[in-house]
């Protein structure tokens, strides 16, 4: 686009400067909120603050950790906006080496703590930091490779026993957080995770034919199985390969943007999400697919998505705004088919 500005390209800077505000409202907001804490004594019950000192607001880990890796982005792609120096504030606060001492302290103590979904937004966080040429930002970046290492390990030590795919629309769904997972390997040349995420891919999915999407979706899904895994095989496959397999997986449909029933149940506001994810993949389909029907239904999805954000509580705007970044600056499609 020629002549054009990075807010014009990828999110105005009015719908960037509200996002980066939903997260600054939650990641240094510790109540409400749910924890998933696996507990040996007594002396494991402690605040959340006191249990994972960086990531403790936002409701739970997932949601603090990719708040953060919104407020990255969005600096990293908008370093003069006037939202950034409030941003790079909670980023400093957060990342500092004593807190990723305590977060990994707690996080190896619960070997699959966060897997795989919240272990995948930690690297899509290093992932942020590793492109931002910034010194500041570098500096987070060595202090996060710690924990970072460990969420490599998680996946390093968990594909090759994991003998089926999850194929839920929720955070335990496999294929969305491998898809994060590879395109961090990608940016940070881990070759060897990477070759593992594309193998174990290439088993729990090449085969696959005949996508149930009539069954989707489930009543609290924020991820589509169906779209999510062919989202994530466009990464691993060559584009003509990827063609036939997709042909063969999803052959021809057609989805409408789902409603959201109850906006203040924290399972029933996950549809909310799904607009977003849905509106992302069907991108990454298309990039490869070429087809001006799936487009038409990604930008669909992508306003229901937008429209949803005016009528916000907390059990969706502590997370949203993530889904919303991810989509609006195309995260998602910078990587491609193999």
């Amino acid at each position: 686009m020629s002549g054009a500005s990075p807010t014009d390209a990828l999110g105005t800077t009015a719908l960037r400067t509200r996002l980066v505000r939903l997260a600054l409202a939650c990641v240094g907001r510790e109540y409400p909120n749910h924890l998933s804490h696996a507990m040996k004594s007594d002396a494991d019950a402690l605040p959340p603050r006191r249990l994972t000192p960086a990531f403790f607001g936002c409701f739970d880990w997932h949601s603090a950790v990719h708040s953060h890796w919104l407020l990255a982005r969005m600096c990293r792609l908008d370093p003069s906006a006037d939202y950034a120096p409030g941003a790079r504030d909670a980023l400093a606060r957060a990342l500092t080496p004593g807190n990723m001492t305590a977060e990994l302290s707690y996080a190896t103590a619960r070997p699959a703590f966060e897997r795989p979904y919240g272990m995948a937004w930690l690297l899509q966080l290093a992932a942020e930091l590793h492109e931002w040429d910034d010194s500041e930002a570098q500096s987070w970046r060595e202090t996060i490779r710690p924990l970072e290492r460990h969420a490599a390990a998680v996946f390093a030590n968990w594909l090759p026993k994991l003998a089926h795919p999850v194929r839920s629309g929720t955070h335990d769904q496999t294929a969305f957080s491998l898809g994060l997972v590879h395109d961090w390997a990608r940016i940070t040349g881990a070759s060897e995770l990477k070759g593992l995420v594309e193998h174990r891919c290439l088993v729990f999915y090449g085969g696959d034919r005949d996508a149930p999407l009539a069954y989707e979706p489930s009543g609290h899904d924020f991820l589509s199985p169906s779209l999510a895994e062919a989202d994530l095989m466009r990464r691993i496959l060559r584009r003509d390969a990827y063609r036939g397999w997709l042909a063969a997986f999803l052959g021809t449909f057609n989805l409408d943007p789902v409603t959201v029933p109850d906006r203040d149940d924290g399972h029933l506001v996950h549809l909310a999400g799904l607009n977003f994810s849905r509106a992302w993949m069907l991108e990454g389909i298309a990039s490869v697919a070429a087809s001006e029907k799936l487009t038409a239904m990604a930008a669909s999805h992508h306003a229901a998505g937008l429209a949803a954000l005016d009528t916000l509580t907390y059990a969706g705007a502590h997370w949203l705004a993530t889904f919303a970044a991810y989509l609006t600056t195309r995260r998602g499609l910078e990587s491609g088919a193999g």
